[in-house]
């Protein structure tokens, strides 16, 4: 399909909401008119009373594959992603085996070149001995470096001082980390396992991993950029506290340190592991109420800049192991889009502001080329939505190859009905066409 031609649609975009038409064509928007109807196409989509935004990119997921595709494979997520709207991801190199390498790090490209209906990019992972891999890095082809300066699913971390100061110092381009204090995690761990034992109920995670676990991190991951004038992106805040060491008085393309809150810290705390235990487990800890509060303030001021799921599958079985041995991270990536528009539906946050803070802040934090926004010359990356149309999340509409979602029950008050992905209509009313696949990011640094 060369060619679509979107009719009527409130368009979300920039700031603004206004009606007008959209050309597609070869994979970019053509024209953005308010009087298009007479143009031929060779397919025509009726969007009145509907809202069209920019797809939105999720800077932050993880596909397991390779190495865990009994929990999730590129191919899976990807989809049910385009379903929820996410036309964009960005892949952590905790697989198996880790992404160390830049032929490792190919091989995932490779996968998502035949597999990912979606468009994608993947981090390159740092270890505490790969910073000669890292320094080979094609700064213009993949999305930034990835460090784990807390121990999450893989065995990742970085915790070497010398080793973190020749990233910060050396690395081409952003650096993405994960923020936790390993060593005040540990020393919680050790006083829970000795206080509960073996099985503790899952609502201690958020005491062992702490605030103050992720102040000490994410503090010192803003000197070790200050010092040393790196490019730092944090990844899931999750505490009032470290909404404070974040600026807003500057554009977000000039600043050279900035954040990502993800859905499930803005939606679920500390009260929900009554009744989802496990399921909400992961790394770092949904937190006490009063946080999401804080955290969803700081993303409407622009402390905050983007926002993302972490999408990190396992299997339902994996998840009911006892608390110690039940691996952190939820599936997220179908509803991050809905979730954000039940806030809307709440009065706490615009359309246009779900619009920058998942298009276009994104593109404009990871410098992508040609994505993010809904401009004429731009790739063709949409999503439309009807805001009058419920669904309730259940494991029999749920596409994730884990087949769960800590959602399940609750009912959204709002409906992707189409996903355009690089100009081609991935998604339409739940039909997949995957007679294409989606496009490897370009990033103009």
């Amino acid at each position: 399909m060369s060619s679509i031609l979107i009719l009527n649609a409130q368009v979300v975009n920039e700031g603004k909401i206004q009606v007008a038409d959209i050309l597609v064509k070869d994979g970019f928007i053509d024209q953005i008119g308010t009087n298009l109807s007479g143009i031929s196409a060779d397919k025509i989509i009726d969007a009145t009373g509907k809202y069209l935004l920019p797809g939105v990119i999720d800077d932050q997921v993880h596909f397991r594959e390779p190495g865990l595709t009994h929990k999730a494979c590129i191919h899976s997520e990807a989809r049910a992603g385009v379903a929820g709207g996410v036309t964009t991801f960005m892949e952590m190199p905790n697989t198996v085996p880790n992404a160390l390498t830049q032929e490792l790090l190919q091989d995932k490209y490779d996968i998502a070149a035949r597999t990912s209906l979606a468009n994608y990019s993947f981090y390159m992972g740092a270890s505490n001995d790969n910073i000669e891999e890292v320094l080979k890095t094609n700064i213009t082809n993949i999305c930034g470096i990835k460090v784990f300066m807390g121990s999450s699913t893989g065995n990742m971390l970085v915790d070497n001082e010398k080793t973190l100061t020749n990233i910060f110092s050396n690395s081409p381009t952003l650096i993405a980390t994960h923020c936790e204090d390993e060593a005040t995690v540990r020393a919680n761990s050790a006083l829970y396992k000795e206080k509960y034992g073996d099985n503790p109920h899952p609502r201690v995670h958020p005491e062992i991993r702490n605030v103050e676990a992720c102040i000490k991190s994410s503090s010192m991951a803003i000197e070790l950029a200050q010092q040393h004038g790196a490019r730092l992106h944090i990844l899931h805040i999750t505490t009032g506290e470290e909404t404070h060491l974040f600026r807003n008085d500057i554009p977000l393309k000039d600043k050279k340190i900035t954040s990502e809150v993800c859905v499930h810290h803005l939606w679920f705390d500390a009260r929900d592991y009554e009744t989802l235990g496990n399921q909400i487990k992961c790394n770092p800890a949904v937190k006490a109420d009063g946080h999401k509060q804080q955290l969803l303030a700081a993303l409407l001021d622009d402390r905050i800049d983007v926002i993302a799921t972490d999408h990190a599958p396992h299997t339902w079985e994996e998840k009911q192991n006892p608390y110690w041995s039940s691996p952190s991270g939820l599936p997220l990536v179908q509803h991050p889009l809905q979730l954000m528009l039940e806030f809307y539906k709440e009065g706490k946050i615009s359309l246009e502001k779900i619009a920058e803070k998942m298009s276009h802040a994104v593109a404009d934090c990871f410098q992508i080329s040609k994505r993010g926004y809904i401009r004429e010359g731009y790739w063709a990356d949409l999503v439309l939505v009807d805001l009058n149309e419920e669904v309730t999340v259940s494991k029999e509409n749920v596409l994730y190859q884990c087949g769960w979602s800590p959602l399940e029950g609750t009912t959204l008050r709002s409906k992707v009905t189409h996903t355009i992905i690089s100009g081609h209509l991935a998604y339409e009313n739940g039909t997949f066409d995957e007679s294409k696949t989606g496009q490897r990011l370009l990033f103009e640094r």
